[in-house]
């Protein structure tokens, strides 16, 4: 696909040159579109939580996991603020879906090497995004 930019519209037209059906104009929910490129280079991987702790040093409820994403990446550390909808109990051996490649960010005395993904529901509080049938830890999404 190529996109046009033309004034304020901005179209997307396939190969032959003609509109994709069902394009919408960017709003302020999509405020603006990445290449597939650009998509690409976001590596999202599986893994499973093997060990969750407290984070009572955190400015909003939040636990620290740790998460299994295969031999290729290994086991990395994350700060989640999942605290709403899940017990530490019922995270241990649930796979997640992380984004692996960010730099390791600083979250209080804790440093988070991943960003694990979810979604915020009618509260603001974030329920993950999970594989619905169990996949070998470090696959990458499709």
């Amino acid at each position: 696909m190529i996109l046009v930019l033309a004034g304020a519209e901005r179209n997307i037209k396939n190969a032959a040159g003609g509109t994709s059906s069902g394009y919408k104009p960017f709003n302020e929910i999509t405020k603006f579109m990445i290449t597939y490129d650009d998509f690409e280079k976001v590596d999202v991987r599986v893994g499973t939580i093997i060990e969750v702790k407290d984070f009572p040093e955190a400015k909003i409820p939040a636990y620290k996991l740790v998460i299994d994403f295969g031999n290729e990446i290994g086991v990395k550390r994350s700060s989640s603020r999942i605290t709403k909808h899940y017990k530490k109990e019922d995270l241990l051996g649930k796979q997640v879906l992380g984004v692996v490649n960010f730099p390791p960010r600083q979250v209080g005395p804790f440093m988070s090497e991943v960003l694990i993904l979810g979604l915020y529901d009618e509260n603001e509080d974030v329920v993950l995004i999970t594989a619905d049938k169990e996949v070998p830890n470090g696959k990458r999404m499709a």
